[in-house]
C-alpha cells in the first residue's frame, strides 16, 4: 500500500492515474487496496459527478513522510554497507 499513498501525495488523485503510476497492479488489487485505506481513514474519496478522487487525510500524510525517511535510511545503509565490501 505505500505505493498508492506515494503515488496519491505525488499528484494522482483519480483511479486511472494511480493505476496507471504502479506497474503490476490489477484493477481487483486496487480496489480492494482503495477500500481498505478508505475504511481506516488513511485516505478520503470524493465523487463529484462520473469522476472520483481519492486525497490522503492526516494519517495518510504521516505514512507516507515515513516511508520516505525509511527509503532515505535504506539507502544511507545501504550504500555504506556497498562502500565497505
Amino acid at each position: 500500500m505505500p505505493e498508492i499513498l506515494k503515488s496519491i501525495y505525488s499528484g494522482n488523485q483519480r483511479y486511472t492515474d494511480i493505476l496507471d503510476s504502479i506497474p503490476y497492479m490489477s484493477h481487483t488489487e486496487l480496489n480492494r487496496k482503495l477500500s481498505i485505506l478508505t475504511e481506516r481513514k488513511v485516505i478520503d474519496k470524493t465523487v463529484e459527478g462520473d469522476n472520483t478522487y481519492y486525497s490522503l487525510l492526516n494519517f495518510g500524510k504521516e505514512l507516507v513522510h515515513i516511508f520516505y525517511h525509511l527509503e532515505d535510511l535504506e539507502e544511507k545503509y545501504f550504500q555504506q554497507s556497498q562502500r565497505t565490501v
